[in-house]
């Protein structure tokens, strides 16, 4: 029978939530680093015990924490992020030149073809990577090349928080940044190009046609059909056939087309999930009920799943690294709140039911099926 193994990452610690193929009674691990932010935790998926942490403090700084027995044990991995070259200076909220500086790591995300190789996404946003298991990292600097003078942060930061690897192409990475865009690389890193053609930001830019400078929440593709790329920006659910060289609109009878997570089901490429939030300035959800919304036909048809979710007076968010599924036949689907809350439902969202309320705000979700 697999075991399940959700990692959480919250602001005062992470947890570690297990559970058998069932999916109904779970064992909490934790709380791990207690105290610490926890951007993120991801294992890898070549060595499912080699799990990758990012720990933060304002007062103390970053470090990244790796396991290799699950999550039993930690040992503190290298820390050091430093800019290639003359880093120089992007946007700043104001419109004036701002210098580059590190500050955190938003995301780990290990390689699909190397069990010592892991990403860091970090702002101010760059990509690192490491090829020893995270004891070195080594900034991809042609990113930054991608118009990075004119990156802006958005509300939570200038934050590389999204890489997506193309599982038959080795050297194509998508990654997503707040609020610059999404950008792809065919060449493994060494050079960049943004892909934000078909996007609209109204509000933020002026230029409709502006390269970069739109704020992406997160972006999520089928393993099966790489090409095809779902996005949650700012506002709009968005949808691209043809690796983000061009994006369209799938938003349809969402009740708001803001929200920060978005995910694919593990077997179905036309099932997607998001969570709507009624705006940029309210973060909870529409009327008060939390609602998971599924479209089975790749956008514009939306189903609001609610079974086992409170839909009275109910203010929680859900960020963009909260949402995530696993690979069992029937497709768990997981998200943690700002609440404290992780639900979990093992029918592709049908219903739903709490694994663990009264956690510390969650920052990230993943989830590991273990043989």
């Amino acid at each position: 029978m697999s075991t399940v193994r959700v990692l959480v990452g919250t602001r005062k610690g992470a947890f570690i939530l297990t559970s058998d193929e069932r999916r109904t009674d779970w064992q909490v691990s934790g709380p791990h680093f207690a105290g610490w932010e926890i951007y993120h935790l991801k294992g890898s998926p070549l060595n499912p015990n080699r799990i990758y942490a990012s720990q933060s403090s304002g007062w103390f700084g970053q470090i990244v924490q790796r396991s290799d027995d699950g999550g039993q044990t930690w040992a503190p991995v290298g820390k050091d992020f430093v800019y290639e070259g003359v880093p120089g200076t992007h946007q700043w909220y104001d419109g004036t030149q701002h210098p580059w500086e590190f500050k955190r790591v938003w995301l780990l995300e290990p390689s699909l073809l190397d069990p010592d190789t892991v990403y860091a996404g970090v702002e101010d946003a760059a990509l690192f990577r490491s090829t020893d298991s995270g004891q070195s990292w080594q900034e991809l600097p042609g990113l930054r090349s991608a118009h990075g003078h004119l990156w802006q942060p958005g509300a939570g930061g200038m934050c590389l928080h999204t890489v997506v690897q193309d599982p038959g192409d080795p050297q194509r990475l998508y990654v997503a940044i707040s609020a610059a865009g999404a950008f792809r690389t065919d060449d493994g890193g060494v050079t960049w190009q943004p892909i934000n053609r078909g996007l609209k930001s109204e509000w933020e830019l002026p230029d409709p046609n502006a390269e970069v400078g739109h704020c992406v929440h997160s972006i999520a593709m089928h393993p099966a059909r790489p090409g095809v790329l779902f996005m949650q920006k700012h506002w709009d659910v968005m949808r691209s056939d043809n690796a983000g060289d061009e994006w369209y609109e799938v938003s349809g009878n969402l009740p708001s087309d803001f929200g920060f997570p978005i995910a694919v089901h593990a077997h179905e490429p036309e099932t997607i999930y998001v969570v709507p939030i009624k705006s940029d300035s309210e973060h909870y959800p529409p009327e008060g009920k939390l609602r998971v919304y599924r479209s089975r036909t790749g956008g514009n048809a939306w189903e609001a799943l609610t079974v086992g979710l409170p839909q009275t007076d109910c203010y929680v968010n859900v960020l963009r690294s909260a949402l995530a599924v696993d690979t069992l036949p029937s497709c768990g689907v997981y998200f943690g709140t700002t609440g404290g809350q992780v639900y979990a439902s093992a029918d592709s969202g049908d219903s739903w039911a709490p694994i663990v309320r009264d956690l510390p705000p969650v920052l990230s979700v993943e989830v590991q099926v273990l043989s």
